[in-house]
């Protein structure tokens, strides 16, 4: 039943990617698409946990972790950048 879940939820976190990749690339305005980019790393991570799920192992889960970590900080700069045109002040 996991294996038929797993599989389920591979597919569906795939077509979010797509759907994202196609909004990062046909966005209207920067807005849309540092949100496309700041949703892609969200459902990164849920596919790096659904790998961990599936080999059993804590490795995977941490690297969900730094990468959460990553993308809060990579999503402010692009924030700031957008708001200032300037990321180091």
């Amino acid at each position: 039943m996991i294996a038929a879940a797993l599989i389920f939820a591979f597919a569906c976190v795939g077509l979010a990617l797509v759907l994202n990749l196609w909004r990062l690339l046909r966005g209207p305005t920067i807005s849309d698409r540092v949100v496309a980019l700041d949703t892609m790393v969200i459902n990164a991570i849920g596919l790096i946990v659904l790998i961990g799920i599936r080999y059993a192992t804590q490795t995977y889960f941490e690297a969900a972790l730094l990468l959460a970590m990553v993308g809060f900080v990579g999503t402010i700069a692009y924030c700031k950048f957008v708001l200032r045109g300037d990321i180091v002040e």
